[in-house]
């Protein structure tokens, strides 16, 4: 019997599992939701997934998903439980231990309770804009919980290992010589501005590039909306990426196949970064975000344009590869995230193994 204690992956949505993704291809374990339905559309997408051929090692199978529908109830099974929701996980057996990892590094609040986050037991850090964030929250973590391990979901990018012309069959992409812009907006809580842009983007982009829509998880419903409206009209070159879709549209799926990236206060803005490529940053004068130093802010470095100037974004766009410094984008990128040598995993993996059944005497 092994003595490392059994592990539950947490979230609100299903959206948020793919933060968790890569730690349950390795160390296996049991996914919990809120709700039976939460537990039904989370096994349809993975349904979906492998009907379409397209999983990855590790969910070849259906993982165990428990429902667990009242929060504020203790979890009375002894485990590891690994959250990516502000939730407070209550514990009953003494030996349980929490992780909070999130769905991340954005300049957006926390949802929720932001007090919840003092309740856990470590944190998996994934650098120092994470840090900052917690101090513009005013929660002190202290430091002997707090585990540094950069972001799990850059290890696939940075080591080579997406398979890019698969992906690019699966969302049906024939033009390879056009570059590929990717849209990814927040949704209603930040402001997101798919209902004003998408349509103008198509209008404006699909004639020269490769478009990717990639709107957030609550805006979802609108890609059907959307597709069909573009279709019946004609436009061709743009691309639908469903974020429920956690295997088969992995956000650094689209990033590996963009070469430009459009948002607004979606945290894709800083997750972005490790393509080195261009941003560009819509300003949606959201003004709940938090202040971050311009060693850490998005705003220092990305090209932004107001929501007037983005409905005729081709000009800006054209421009965003001359005089676009790689190196600047690197800098803000290592002052952001830890490490970035795709090795993440390996040390939430290892941290994880390291917490072990107590030896009886």
């Amino acid at each position: 019997m092994s003595d490392r204690l059994p592990i539950y992956y947490f979230a609100n949505q299903v959206y948020q599992y793919s933060f968790a993704k890569a730690v349950y291809q390795r160390l296996g374990g049991t996914f919990l939701v809120r709700y039976r339905h939460r537990k039904w559309r989370f096994q349809w997408y993975l349904r979906k997934s492998q009907r379409e051929k397209f999983s990855l090692p590790g969910f070849d199978s259906l993982p165990a998903v428990r429902v667990h529908p009242d929060h504020k109830r203790p979890l009375p099974d002894p485990g590891l439980y690994l959250s990516n929701s502000n939730s407070r996980l209550h514990v009953s057996h003494p030996e349980s231990k929490t992780i909070f990892m999130g769905h991340g590094t954005g300049d957006k609040p926390y949802g929720g309770d932001e007090k919840n986050l003092l309740t856990y037991d470590y944190h998996f850090i994934a650098g120092p804009k994470h840090l900052e964030k917690l101090r513009d929250s005013r929660l002190e973590i202290p430091e002997e919980k707090c585990i540094p391990i950069g972001n799990p979901r850059f290890d696939e990018y940075v080591n080579g290992t997406i398979d890019r012309k698969a992906y690019r069959r699966y969302l049906g992409i024939r033009d390879t010589e056009r570059k590929t812009v990717l849209y990814a907006p927040t949704w209603e809580w930040g402001n997101g501005t798919l209902h004003q842009l998408v349509k103008p983007l198509i209008r404006e982009l699909t004639p020269e590039y490769n478009l990717i829509v990639r709107p957030h998880y609550f805006d979802r419903k609108y890609i059907y909306r959307y597709r069909l409206w573009a279709e019946r009209r004609g436009f061709q070159h743009v691309y639908w990426s469903n974020p429920a879709n956690i295997l088969t549209n992995d956000t650094m799926y689209d990033f590996a196949l963009s070469d430009c990236l459009i948002s607004d206060t979606s945290s894709i803005l800083y997750e972005y970064l490790i393509t080195r490529n261009p941003i560009i940053v819509i300003e949606n004068q959201y003004t709940g975000g938090h202040h971050m130093p311009p060693e850490m802010d998005i705003h220092s470095i990305a090209r932004h344009v107001d929501l007037a100037t983005a409905r005729r974004v081709r000009s800006v766009l054209d421009a965003s590869w001359t005089n676009h410094s790689r190196a600047d984008y690197e800098a803000l990128l290592s002052n952001c995230f830890y490490f970035n040598d795709g090795k993440s995993v390996d040390r939430v993996v290892e941290f994880c193994q390291t917490l072990r059944w107590p030896q009886s005497g």
